[in-house]
């Protein structure tokens, strides 16, 4: 399948796989926890839509916590997303660990595929595929978090004629998520999480009136990170290339602007932010430096072992004292870098 085919047939796809229900998705990450616990709380046990939720975490950890907060804390049922589940009203879906968490067809799909903004699950490829399925009867969520996933999708809502609520930046454990959302996209909604459970509640019950036509970009994006597209054709459609490379791959990446944000994707799906690419590039560039400090004290261990006879040449002697050098350099970058370091999303 090709990018110009997906154009043609993603509007009237998606229109035939909506449900006569909202969807409310939900995307968070430092802090998600406690503050998903203090949501589901508010909402009542007839609640008229269905929850996906995306919550940045360890790609060893576990949901087993998650799922009995929001058991004992809500109304809900609450279960993990399982792939080709089908969406029911009034129920919770939580992304696994490890996997993102996107909607096909009004069903869960859970893959594999290629992080987007450092994350996995991450929060834009929840977003991205609910607006194309549910257009305009979806309501986009972003609580408390580090950095900017989750703004991108939020947009794309936007676009489709859906709702788009953030939490209170001043009202976040962690307000870099929901301020970055403040900053690029017009929001419906900035609201204290105290707040959100009645709003989520009229939202749900509010008549949308009309589709919206779904963006020929988004259509695309969204096949990509499905794995349904692999090709130079759809990255090109959707950007220019830069002499950057993908930190998830190695690969070329391109670079996308819709309105005033800057985001970069390669064609095996890795996906970034700006902030999110820079954080990225930083990582790895202290990755190297480790090795490259390991690598010269190493030189430096064995010429100093070949020197110990007290034989050495004054060559040995200055190559140990150049080692020290570029030890005492690596170690003031690596100082530099933890200092000033982004966390993890």
């Amino acid at each position: 399948m090709t990018a110009a085919s997906t154009k043609k047939t993603a509007n009237a796809d998606s229109a035939a796989k909506r449900s006569d229900f909202p969807v409310i998705v939900i995307g968070t990450s430092a802090g998600g926890q406690s503050a998903l616990g203090a949501l589901v709380a508010q909402l009542p046990a007839d609640f008229p839509a269905a929850i996906l939720v995306v919550h940045h975490m360890a790609a060893t950890g576990s949901n087993d916590a998650m799922l009995r907060v929001l058991a004992d804390k809500g109304n809900l049922p609450c279960k993990q997303a399982v792939q080709h589940g089908v969406i029911k009203r009034g129920c919770i879906y939580l992304a696994q660990p490890d996997h993102h968490l996107m909607i096909s067809e009004a069903k869960t799909l859970v893959t594999k595929g290629a992080r987007e903004n450092r994350a996995r699950p991450a929060i834009d490829p929840l977003f991205r595929s609910a607006a194309i399925e549910f257009g305009n009867r979806v309501i986009g969520v972003v609580l408390t978090g580090y950095l900017d996933d989750g703004t991108s999708g939020m947009e794309v809502i936007r676009r489709c004629g859906g709702i788009c609520v953030v939490q209170d930046p001043a009202d976040a454990a962690y307000p870099d998520m929901p301020q970055n959302v403040l900053n690029h996209v017009k929001v419906d909604h900035c609201v204290p999480l105290a707040e959100m459970g009645s709003l989520l509640t009229r939202l749900a019950l509010h008549d949308r009136g009309a589709s919206i036509r779904v963006p020929d970009d988004v259509a695309v994006e969204a096949k990509i990170a499905q794995r349904v597209l692999s090709d130079l054709e759809s990255v090109e459609f959707l950007g220019t290339q830069v002499p950057f490379n993908c930190p998830g791959c190695g690969g070329v990446l391109w670079q996308m602007k819709v309105g005033n944000r800057l985001r970069f994707r390669c064609h095996t799906g890795h996906a970034y932010t700006a902030a999110a690419l820079l954080a990225e590039q930083t990582a790895k560039m202290e990755e190297t430096l480790w090795v490259a400090l390991r690598m010269f004290e190493e030189n430096k261990n064995l010429l100093v072992r070949m020197g110990a006879d007290g034989t050495a040449s004054p060559s040995y002697v200055e190559r140990v004292e150049q080692s020290n050098i570029h030890i005492r350099r690596i170690k003031a970058m690596l100082h530099s870098n933890m200092a000033s370091a982004d966390p993890l999303p």
